[in-house]
């Protein structure tokens, strides 16, 4: 766990949450992808929210979630909004 709190985005609190959902490390939260892991946590913990998302694509490509591309950022709120019909 300790490892994933040296990933940009990723703090104690979202990485103990990662942990509890069996990513526990930061090449297996790039291995499954943003997606899954909202997915993951969003079974865990249903009050997760797009920011949460954006975050762990952010991890995963090593940048800072404000600074994620708009047609992204477009990509994962649809991936969102169709978790919540």
């Amino acid at each position: 766990m300790d490892g994933l709190t040296s990933m940009m985005n990723i703090g104690k609190e979202m990485a103990t949450k990662l942990d509890s959902v069996g990513i526990g490390s930061p090449e297996e939260l790039i291995r499954i992808g943003s997606e899954q892991a909202f997915l993951k946590l969003k079974e865990a913990y249903p009050q997760v929210c797009l920011v949460h998302l954006y975050a762990l694509e952010g991890a995963v490509c090593n940048t800072e979630f404000n600074s994620l591309p708009e047609s992204r950022k477009k990509e994962l709120k649809e991936f969102s909004d169709f978790l919540k019909k």
